[in-house]
């Protein structure tokens, strides 16, 4: 059963919401006639988004498994989308987590799932105002001790107009040494130029567009950082468990604040 008979009051069914779309590529029923419109119009042209997806949820099981396994037992979420399965506080068990977004369906939903979890806490706000993050009241993490940022399948939401190599310095600069930021992120890199545009204008009436990057300028967002092998990868190729995942349509990373 999707959520068209289940629509929460005031929620926008009619506009494509991209972490609903995330959803639907998962496999998951959190999601509307809109969103699954939108989607389709994507498989038509990267049929194996769905493998590409799950490659992304796969990397940031891999990041945040060997984050903590490295002594790490703080992780702040930004952009986290509709939990399903292998959410962060799963991962890292014990560890202090954050989750981090801006959409009402997402806060609702990850509320009645993970609120119940300890060391978990959950807050409505935009990647675009790192302060606001930083700041709340329900950030449960001490910033004098090191944290992992985790801003997985999220940059590519951000319009260079919004400055967003800004954003992640304003992140960096903030967290103490010892800290980590993850980042994946979609590329243009051996992807058509027709099929990029058919991907953009797929999400122009969505909730936000999307940007793919070349690898240089998703390189960018580790400057000030150490790249922690094996550096900024294709995301399915980073500490890969099976070496025989498919590639995916995109880079990965994690860097490390001296």
């Amino acid at each position: 059963m999707t959520m068209d008979a289940m629509v929460p009051d005031g929620l926008d069914t009619a506009t494509p919401n991209v972490a609903r779309m995330y959803d639907y590529y998962l496999g998951g029923k959190d999601n509307f006639a809109a969103d699954r419109e939108a989607a389709s119009r994507i498989l038509k042209v990267f049929p194996d988004t769905p493998v590409a997806a799950r490659a992304n949820r796969d990397f940031l099981r891999r990041a945040v498994r060997h984050l903590s396994a490295a002594g790490i037992s703080q992780f702040l979420d930004i952009g986290s989308g509709l939990p399903t399965q292998g959410n962060v506080h799963e991962v890292a068990a014990d560890a202090r987590v954050t989750y981090v977004d801006n959409d009402p369906m997402v806060l609702c939903h990850a509320r009645a799932l993970l609120g119940g979890a300890s060391d978990v806490s959950i807050i409505q706000a935009d990647l675009r105002k790192p302060e606001s993050i930083l700041g709340h009241r329900d950030l449960n993490l001490d910033l004098s001790r090191p944290v992992a940022l985790l801003l997985v399948a999220v940059l590519h939401f951000v319009t260079d107009d919004e400055a967003p190599y800004d954003i992640i310095a304003r992140f960096r600069d903030a967290l103490p040494s010892g800290s980590h930021v993850v980042i994946s992120h979609l590329t243009t890199e051996g992807v058509p130029e027709e099929h990029v545009r058919a991907g953009r204008a797929a999400y122009k009436n969505a909730t936000a567009p999307i940007v793919p990057r070349p690898r240089a300028d998703i390189r960018r967002f580790f400057d000030g950082l150490e790249l922690i092998d094996p550096g900024l990868t294709r995301i399915a190729e980073w500490r890969p468990d099976d070496p025989n995942t498919p590639r995916s349509h995109g880079f990965a990373g994690v860097g490390r604040k001296h």
